[in-house]
């Protein structure tokens, strides 16, 4: 969901990219449920790797609660956001935490000086 945040906010300007240290190889069915309620559409995404995205350095990585343990990607700007896995959770509790990564992708792209962002702002 991150990733589809930062292409609707970011625009031409943002190259984002979303994987995970043990991807389960399909995009979580709630999630594409809870984005096409905004009127986007996840099903063209994958599940994918760190290994299945590019090797460079990032201007920003954001990691979704992993602390410590997670797995090292170059990064001029790196954050753990504690956000929960909400996976398991129902539906209006899955909206909220889509809505929370929403509005942290938001402020990132605004503190980048995505231009995109700052015009809708």
């Amino acid at each position: 969901m991150a990733e589809a945040f930062a292409r609707i906010h970011g625009g031409a300007e943002v190259e984002a990219y979303s994987s995970g240290s043990r991807p389960s190889g399909t995009v979580n069915p709630k999630a594409i449920v809870a984005m096409q309620e905004l009127g986007y559409d996840l099903t063209a995404h994958t599940s994918k790797s760190l290994d299945d995205i590019p090797d460079i350095d990032y201007d920003f990585v954001a990691t979704m609660g992993c602390g410590d343990a997670c797995p090292f990607v170059r990064a001029k700007r790196r954050e753990d956001w504690e956000i929960p896995d909400p996976k398991a959770l129902p539906p209006e509790a899955f909206r909220d935490v889509r809505d929370e990564i929403e509005r942290r992708v938001k402020n990132i792209l605004r503190e980048l000086n995505v231009s995109d962002v700052a015009a809708k702002a």
